[in-house]
């Protein structure tokens, strides 16, 4: 009634709804509720967290950051009030399960970490893989290293093309970043990058031990798969990129200055992988 009084008349819309003109103005005359104080304040700072993430929280990771603020509050209320406001976070793209083509006729590797307990140190376990982005120019393959314990992208690179130099030049990156020690496990597909000579020499030449997926099983790597559709939720959703200048700023943006240092990460007990790293390091 409040919201339509400079449409119809107070008295016909009582009329219409069956109650009383003294009680519509009683009710406009009565002092703000606690309770509506209380959410009308929980409103702003639920707003304020959710426009500076850029929609990418939902009511879990928004909670984290209220409750890191001192403001008490239960994730679900904050899931209440976030559906009130019409609030939600971006959604990840249905997992397409794929695989690679292993026949190149290249070595392959056995999968190390079949039967091996989670890493509890950074850079004693690397996930590799490549992913496709769209672009107004064509495609750009983006090549990854994701540390299994931290869940840090260590290195990455981007190109027009599929060739083994793509992720050398993503593990020169990770390595000269992180400096692993000898030893470390890297475990990607049974891509033909992953089987080439360079790729391999590389590999022994920074120590590192080779692992691979099961062929055709693309779950062996769901980790590496699952920051993908993060990536791809959270960084390129909507309109594709118009250049590829433009899709490496892009990833460049979310990667380096969002995803490992800021973004809360609920498998790191809701810490961003760059403090966790700190923790186990």
């Amino acid at each position: 009634m409040k919201a339509h009084q400079g449409q119809y008349p107070v008295s016909e819309m009582c009329r219409a709804l069956h109650v009383s003109r003294s009680g519509y103005y009683g009710w406009r005359a009565a002092p703000e509720r606690p309770r509506a104080r209380s959410n009308a304040r929980l409103d702003a700072e639920i707003r304020q967290v959710y426009q500076s993430h850029l929609g990418r929280y939902g009511s879990p990771r928004v909670t984290r950051v209220l409750q890191g603020r001192a403001i008490a509050c239960s994730e679900n209320r904050v899931a209440r009030r976030m559906r009130a406001l019409g609030l939600a976070a971006r959604i990840k793209p249905a997992f397409v399960p794929r695989t690679s083509d292993s026949s190149h006729g290249g070595p392959v590797c056995p999968n190390l970490l079949l039967h091996r307990a989670a890493p509890r140190q950074a850079h004693e376990v690397w996930l590799s893989d490549i992913t496709y982005i769209a672009t107004g120019q064509g495609w750009l393959y983006l090549a990854g290293f994701l540390d299994l314990a931290t869940r840090r992208l260590v290195g990455w690179s981007v190109g027009p093309t599929l060739e083994a130099a793509l992720v050398c030049q993503g593990l020169r990156e990770a390595r000269q970043r992180c400096r692993p020690r000898q030893g470390l496990i890297i475990h990607s597909d049974q891509g033909a990058q992953y089987a080439s000579d360079v790729y391999r020499r590389l590999l022994s030449q920074i120590r590192a031990v080779p692992s691979m997926s099961r062929r055709g099983n693309c779950y062996d790597n769901a980790t590496m798969e699952s920051f993908w559709s993060t990536l791809k939720a959270e960084c390129l959703a909507g309109k594709p990129p118009a250049t590829h200048q433009q899709a490496r700023q892009m990833i460049f943006e979310y990667i380096e200055t969002y995803y490992n240092r800021v973004r809360l990460h609920s498998s790191l007990g809701y810490q961003s992988p760059v403090d966790f790293e700190k923790q186990v390091s």
